[in-house]
């Protein structure tokens, strides 16, 4: 390892530009002639519409046009679609219902676009989008998931009987009953997943911008992955032919996932655009994100796990309603189904299990993957059941999961997964003694002097990263390949550029690709360049979601890396009269071993591109591409303690302690995996403590504004202890697994543990709110 290479805590070169407010955010762009776009929204949740009136709008101060979905509808724009096909346990297709980019005759949401403003200035559109009447019929509304497939209920698509966008299940139900006979004992739980808003500190927005004189499309977007946006855009929304339209995402300020989706506006900006004759931008306004930006989570599951006498697990059913919102998202249908139901074996050797899960329709804003998507619904459901069970059991957590976990590997699940490495007991026992549970008690009875109430809570989650190999999410319905590509470009004087696949929006990608190149070759890696996010500079990419980055993107690079490397080798090997397998290369230079001879990399990239002298039949240049495929996915895995102290005079939770002991395989960047595992739990406490989204009976969002949607702040947050041990992946040459989920995977039933653990009652849901706390504590006194 060098000072710059793999394992170096290296600063962030992104940074540089971010901190001194050089970053070039989509807000940021400017184009000649660029006009403003604002969305007329619905106010109601589920309500028709006829003919819209646009006349009197179009006549006001700056107006250029008013554009509706009849229009749209007419032009030939296709209705958004969901990317994964998921079949229900009778073999019917998902009952996908029609969105269109701008609603046509019905809404089911509130906020859902039905027409868009396009003016000289945003303040202009605005007040054009205000003035706009459109005459609705209200309907009923439903919005808990549950109530939706009641018998009665409204319905929001004729595709959806009952609501019911699909009823799948996974796993052995004849083997997993029989294995609750004669079970020495059942845990049986009611577990809610509270529905969560991302905020992202970016708004989403995009720029559409049309060329009459070449018929060409460009979209500035602020997506997480660009490529696959054009392929949809071109593909199944017809707004563009592929080979005529480029997507750029620039800087973009965080996504979490919410920014993995092709939304209504990135649609309707770039038809907009080609409609009026001017490019038309439009960013959102935090108000409009709360109504728009796909949610996350959002599960009503019963669960029962079966145990011997021995407590060793014999099963687990599992019963989930997964709330979709009003429409199907681009992954929505994979995440409680192949990104959830996949991961319930957690850590643990579980002969049975059968899970069932029924996606509904109700009318709140859609449902999709969110930071962990899936992974963490079933970590909570998991690892809430297992703190139960061994409450119920009278045993140490800690012990009864110990039991229970899977030493051996591979280790192939009931329910499709193969993990391929792990050492789960390492995290356990790193986490035990950095959280020092021994002493545990003792701190309990001082607590209790001072009039507090001290519980400690764990969590050993796994998670499944990379999601690949493509075959694999091919034949579960997945509409795309799940692989990645990287290009390695060494210039004439030897200062290379990376150009990848996968998209960083937050990540510090621009720093630790460049210490792969650090490692191999012994370079600066202020002589490196990623480029990324620009559909015309980057070959077809999959973006970056599901911490695939490093497993997936990376392995990409290193493909490349192998390229260039052995090209480099040759080209000294004929320079240097030796023999290619003496050849290494080391701080820049490029030696033979065991001799004084050598050459510096860049009079090696000069020779590859002068030609003068190279071996025979070799053509110049030294630039090289990959595409990668993984083998299988990746399995982070962990062990979280949290430990806190409540009041029990108001219910207010305080976290004392927090330890995460995770395993991600190799670390490329310490320094940047801590501080990704720092956010992850953030927003886990978030959710636990803070976060959760509430709708009224007519589908208003009461949460719609920070002013009700707490977010966690630097006062609801201990200073982490964070530490790793280390198995590494053999599914990708560096051995990595993955480290950007994780945290908010962990953290919350840590969390929800401690706090049950410390006021004796197990009766209690996220967010634990203080008044849920002290009502919850005094159930029970």
């Amino acid at each position: 390892m060098g000072i710059e290479g793999i394992g170096a805590s290296v600063l962030r070169k992104e940074d540089r530009r971010f901190i001194t407010g050089r970053g070039k955010y989509v807000d940021d762009m400017q184009v000649p002639g660029m006009k403003h776009a604002v969305f007329v929204r619905s106010p109601h949740a589920h309500a028709t519409f006829g003919a819209i009136d646009t006349s009197t709008v179009k006549a006001m101060p700056g107006v250029i046009d008013v554009l509706t979905g009849t229009q749209l509808q007419a032009d030939g724009i296709g209705n958004l679609i969901c990317g994964w096909a998921v079949n229900s346990k009778d073999g019917s297709p998902m009952a996908m219902g029609a969105w269109p980019a701008l609603a046509v005759g019905t809404v089911r949401h509130v906020g859902q676009a039905v027409a868009v403003v396009v003016a000289e200035t945003k303040a202009e559109a605005r007040n054009a989008a205000e003035a706009l009447e459109i005459d609705y019929t209200e309907l009923p509304v439903v919005v808990d998931a549950a109530k939706a497939i009641l018998e009665g209920a409204p319905q929001l698509h004729p595709e959806a009987k009952g609501n019911i966008v699909f009823d799948w299940e996974i796993g052995d139900k004849a083997a997993t009953d029989a294995a609750f006979v004669g079970a020495a004992h059942v845990t049986k739980l009611h577990i809610v997943n509270n529905r969560l808003i991302p905020n992202a500190m970016e708004p989403r927005a995009a720029l559409g911008h049309y060329e009459a004189a070449d018929d060409h499309y460009t979209c500035w977007t602020t997506s997480q992955n660009p490529h696959v946006a054009r392929l949809v855009m071109s593909a199944f929304y017809n707004v563009a032919p592929e080979h005529k339209l480029r997507v750029i995402a620039p800087d973009v300020g965080g996504g979490f996932g919410s920014k993995i989706y092709i939304y209504p506006e990135e649609i309707v900006c770039l038809w907009a655009s080609k409609r009026t004759g001017v490019p038309v931008k439009w960013t959102s306004e935090r108000s409009e994100a709360f109504l728009t930006d796909a949610h996350g989570r959002d599960h009503v599951t019963e669960v029962e796990m079966a145990f011997d006498a021995d407590h060793k697990i014999l099963g687990l059913k599992v019963d989930t309603i997964a709330n979709l919102g009003a429409y199907m998202s681009l992954f929505s249908s994979a995440t409680p189904t192949y990104l959830y139901a996949t991961l319930l074996s957690g850590q643990y050797d579980i002969k049975a299990i059968h899970a069932n899960v029924r996606a509904v329709y109700t009318n709140t804003v859609p449902v999709d993957a969110y930071r962990g998507a899936g992974r963490p619904e079933a970590t909570y459901v998991m690892e809430r059941t297992m703190e139960t069970a061994a409450r119920e059991l009278g045993i140490s957590p800690a012990e009864l999961r110990r039991k229970n976990f899977i030493r051996s590997f591979p280790h192939q699940t009931p329910v499709i997964m193969t993990y391929d490495a792990g050492n789960f007991e390492a995290s356990l026992d790193a986490g035990m003694a950095e959280a020092d549970v021994a002493g545990f008690e003792a701190r309990r009875a001082e607590a209790k002097g001072r009039g507090k109430l001290r519980g400690l809570g764990m969590s050993c989650y796994i998670e499944a990263c990379g999601i690949a190999p493509s075959k694999a999410v091919g034949s579960l319905g997945a509409g795309v390949g799940l692989w990645e590509s990287a290009e390695v470009r060494v210039n004439p004087v030897g200062t290379i550029e990376i150009l990848t696949g996968s998209h960083s929006h937050g990540q510090g990608h621009e720093t630790t690709f460049a210490q792969l190149i650090a490692e191999r070759f012994g370079l600066p890696i202020d002589n490196v360049q990623v480029i990324h996010g620009d559909t015309d500079k980057v070959q077809f990419g999959m973006g970056t979601y599901g911490s695939r980055s490093g497993a997936v993107g990376m392995s990409a690079i290193v493909k490349a890396l192998d390229k260039v490397e052995a090209k480099a080798k040759k080209i000294a090997a004929h320079l240097l009269e030796a023999d290619e397998g003496d050849i290494e290369i080391v701080n820049g230079e490029v030696r033979v071993k065991g001799t004084d001879k050598k050459l510096g990399w860049h009079e090696i990239a000069l020779g590859a591109y002068t030609g003068h002298n190279l071996p025979d039949g070799m053509e110049p240049g030294l630039k090289e591409g990959a595409f990668y495929d993984p083998q299988n996915f990746t399995f982070p895995a962990g062990c979280y303690i949290c430990e806190v102290e409540v009041d029990p005079e108001t219910g207010g939770v305080e976290i004392i302690q927090f330890v995460a002991s995770d395993d991600f395989g190799r670390v490329i960047n310490p320094m940047i995996v801590h501080g990704q595992v720092h956010g992850g739990i953030a927003q886990g406490i978030g959710q636990a403590l803070l976060e959760g989204t509430s709708y009224d009976e007519t589908g208003q969002l009461v949460t719609a504004s920070y002013m009700d949607y707490a977010m966690p702040r630097a006062i609801n947050l201990p200073n982490f202890k964070v530490s790793t041990t280390e198995t590494l992946s053999p599914s990708n040459p560096l051995g990595m697994k993955g480290c950007g989920e994780a945290g908010a995977i962990g953290s919350p039933p840590a969390v929800i543990n401690a706090i049950t653990d410390a006021i004796g009652n197990n009766d209690l849901t996220m967010p634990a709110s203080p008044e849920k706390v002290w009502k919850a504590l005094n159930a029970v006194a």
